[in-house]
This record gives C-alpha cells, structure tokens and sequence, in this order.
C-alpha cells in the first residue's frame, strides 16, 4: 500500500489512493513553483526583464545594422504614396477642408472620449514620401557601412556616427510596422490625415548629410522641403504638429530654418548658436532624444561580475571646440591623479572595446561638453552601469519631464570641476551607500536608452510618444490660435526669451 490515513469516524486506518496522493503532490509543487515565479517578477531590484530581451533568440533587435538588414529584406525598396499625400503644390482651399475635417474628427473625439485629449493614444499620420528620401537613403548605408575607412575631418566613422544618430530609423520602423507586431499602445499609426494629432516626416536627415556630395545634398534637402511644404497639412498649421527627426546638428542645416515652426527631434539645444540659430529650438516645441548607445548592455550578471577598481574613466577626442574646450583643460587637471583613467580614441570597433572595459571596470565616468552639450558617452556610461559626472553646463536631457537624473548622475559646473583638486575630492566624498542607490538606479533606468525593434514599453522610443502627448494640448493651441491672430500684431507668441540652462549640482540625494 501506498500509506494510511485514520478515519476519525471508525477509529481505524484506511488505504490511501495513489492517485489522490500523486495529484496533492502535482498541486503543492505547481502552488511553489507559482509564488516563485511571482516572487522573481515582483523583485523591485529584479533586472530580469532586460536580460530576456537581451537574449539573441528573443526576436528583439538592439543592433541598428542587423535590424536595418531585416527591415530591407521585408521591406519593399520603394514607397507609393498614402491616399492623403499631395505630389504636387497644394491651394489655400486644400488646407482650408483639411482643417474643417481634422475640427470634425476633433470635436467628435471631444464629446465621446471622456479624457481625450489627455489620456487617449495618440494618432499619428506618416507621410509616405517619395523614396529617394527614405528608402534609398537606408540602402545607400547598408551598401556602404562596411567601408570603414570613411572618416570625418576630426578622425571619427562615418557610420559609426550615423548609426548613433539613427532615432530617425527606429521610430519610422516601429511605426509603420503591421499594428500585430507592434508592442507600444500610447501611439497609433493613423491612414488619413483628418485622423491624426502629428504627422512625421520619414526623411534620413543624418545618412543624406553623411553619404552624399555636398551640392547633391542640399539639393535633397531643398526637394524635401518643397515636397513638405506642399502638403495640405503642413499648410494648415504652417507645421507646429510636424515631426522632423535632426537628430544630427549638421543635418539638414541649409533649409531647417524654413521649417523652425515643426517639432524637431534633437540630440541637445546649444544656445551658444554655434549649431542652432537664435529661436530655432526650445524646449516647449521640440523634444531631445538619447543617443544610440555605442557600447552593450552591462545587464544583471554583468554588473554583478564587474570588479569597478579605477575612480574616474574618460575615454574619447580630447580637443574639441565650442564649450567642448573645457576637456583639454580637465584632462591637465587630473592627468596622472591615482585612481584616474584618461584615453584618446574615436568610437570605432577598437574604441568601442576599450571604451565599455573602461567603463565597465570604474565607478565614475566623466561626461564633460564636446563640440555639442552632449555626447554619446553619456548613454554609454548608463548603461555600463557606470555613474555619469556631467560637466556641461549647457545640457539638456532626454525625458527629463520624466525621469530624474539626479537619481542617477552627479552634476558638476564647470568652474567647480576646473578648480585644483575640487573633481576628485567631491568624488571621494560620495558615500559607499550613495554609490550603491545610483548603481541600482543605473540598472533600473537602462532600459529607457535601449532603441529597439520591435520597439519596447518603457523603451525610448514609447517615451517619446509620453512626451508627445504632454505637448499635445499646446501644439493644438498653438495651431488654432496662428490661424485668427493678425499676422504681425504684438499678440503672436514665442518662446525666444527663455533662461538659458545652468547647471546647478545641489545636494547629493
């Protein structure tokens, strides 16, 4: 027999069933193995989620190469234009029925959405444009990216460049991706413009400046913007609800003060007008997007395994220009100091092995200006899991309405950081705590500087479109409020006279 059990009832002993024993059994070990799981998921510190989507089976693809590759074979070469899209130069009257619907479609939305426009997806029309723009500009980096020799003027890969400026690619795949294999929910991909609450231009701004002669580029550019300024929609609201990735501060620069009204995507603001002109870019308008992380994700096991034995690591072109002047001058301020690892190198393979070891061994690294406030290493160093000490006192940041990057970096003026010894006793005096709460940090934001496709929740991608709708409400105000004030009057507003950005470190927290 397989046991006894005892019958209170008769006082004896009766057989126990063996299949009555097996299932108890089967239900006390699913009932583990269920609060397990559980367990793990709910894990406030648990890194679980990005070491799954980092799996090379997974189906998610984090390399702009091989993602681009699958993207082309799918993809047809050539674009047709959408049933909304104008070819040719378009009236006052086609923009006068475009906006009478797009009030129709509004108003309904109005009064049969209880939150809209707060809380409803937003719906976003993409302009099929010609392919020269599109298409064939992604075909022309991926015939030509294996041609590593091809360097800027200051000794760093084209299209190592290109691929960390790529925002423009990731958000136009994830958007016209069949809505089944699409992973966000706060974006929707709308097919007529009445529907639509933005509208996104799919030009390759970057790999167009980067690949092409000069004169054939700027005559791309002038195309492309005929071609926008020709659309009913553009002409409604002279662009304020138009989305122009410029990622790159050279791109697109011979015709971008002819579309300064559209929300543009950028790597930083520079008020010092070297790259943008006065009124061109602020923050109520346009949105700044992280760079493409050149270095791989230091996951869960990574950062456990690392041993982070240097203080400070920098490793990057020492001579810049503009605020980007100050890091020769940091660089003979902590040159040979104990604990200090400074390197020169440019982002090739090479640099890109040395830069994540570096990064990846020390506590700190240092993020001081380049030619622009920003700069890729920035996005490295978070996900290395290092802690960033941001010297650029003309920053701006990507997201920054939602997330905070005190929690995660240290911010340091510039003329704090020049002081003699002033950088390496601040740092020296973060507590073993303190450095372990933003490592922990580190690991939890990660996740939102990891472009992606299919592009994932909480990735930058969908915090793009979190931004987007925060504006949403003013690009609309904007809109309607250009189309009654007389052109001219003292009423038309701008947002011109902005406080420049100073960085301020405050307390550590």
């Amino acid at each position: 027999m397989a046991g006894r059990h005892y019958s209170a009832s008769s006082g004896t002993f009766r057989p126990r069933s063996p299949a009555l024993l097996f299932l108890l059994a089967f239900l006390a070990l699913s009932l583990l193995f269920y609060i397990f799981c559980i367990s793990s998921s709910s894990s406030p510190h648990s890194t679980g989620h990005l070491i799954s989507s980092r799996n090379p089976n997974s189906g998610i693809d984090y390399s702009f190469v091989s993602s681009l590759e699958k993207f082309l074979t799918k993809s047809p070469r050539s674009a047709t234009a959408g049933e909304d899209t104008v070819s040719g130069t378009t009236s006052v009257e086609d923009a006068r029925k475009l906006d009478d619907s797009i009030w129709k479609n509004e108003n309904q939305r109005l009064y049969d959405e209880p939150f809209y426009p707060a809380f409803s997806p937003l719906r976003v029309y993409v302009y099929e444009m010609p392919s020269k723009f599109t298409y064939d500009l992604l075909w022309m980096f991926h015939n030509t990216y294996k041609e590593t020799s091809n360097l800027t003027s200051n000794g760093s890969p084209v299209h190592r460049l290109i691929e960390q400026h790529s925002i423009d690619y990731w958000l136009w795949a994830d958007l016209i991706a069949p809505e089944s294999e699409r992973l966000l929910k706060n974006v929707v991909r709308v097919y007529k413009q009445e529907e639509a609450d933005l509208f996104y231009i799919p030009f390759f701004t970057t790999i167009s400046f980067f690949l092409m002669e000069k004169q054939e580029c700027k005559a791309l550019y002038r195309e492309a913007l005929k071609w926008v300024m020709d659309q009913p929609a553009w002409n409604r609201s002279e662009g304020r609800d138009h989305i122009l990735p410029v990622h790159h501060p050279w791109s697109f620069k011979s015709v971008r003060k002819f579309m300064k009204k559209a929300i543009w995507l950028l790597p930083d603001m520079d008020s010092t007008g070297n790259w943008y002109k006065p009124g061109q870019v602020y923050l109520e308008k346009d949105l700044i997007l992280p760079y493409v992380a050149n270095v791989d994700l230091c996951d869960a096991k990574c950062l456990s395994a690392s041993r982070r034995t240097t203080l400070l690591f920098f490793r990057g072109r020492l001579k810049r220009n503009a605020g980007g002047k100050i890091r020769a001058k940091l660089v003979e301020e902590l040159r040979g100091a104990d604990g200090v690892s400074i390197e020169e190198g440019t982002a090739g393979e090479g640099g890109k092995a040395a830069a994540q070891s570096g990064m990846r061994k020390s506590v700190f690294c240092l993020n001081p200006a380049g030619d622009t406030p920003s700069s890729a290493r920035l996005f490295d160093a978070i996900v290395s899991g290092c802690i960033p000490i941001i010297v650029s006192d003309e920053l701006e940041l990507p997201f920054e309405g939602i997330l905070d990057y005190r929690k995660i970096a240290l911010f340091v003026s510039s003329s704090d950081a020049l002081q003699p010894g002033w950088l390496l006793s601040f740092l020296k005096s973060v507590t073993a705590a303190q450095i372990k709460e933003m490592q922990v940090n580190l690991a939890k934001f990660a996740r939102h500087f990891l472009y992606s496709h299919p592009a994932q929740p909480l990735g930058p991608e969908d915090l793009v479109w979190r931004m987007m709708a925060g504006k949403l409400v003013n690009i609309k105000l904007h809109t309607r409020r250009s189309q009654r004030v007389v052109k001219g009057s003292r009423s038309v507003c701008t947002c011109e006279c902005r406080q420049p950005n100073v960085t301020n470190p405050g307390p550590l927290s």
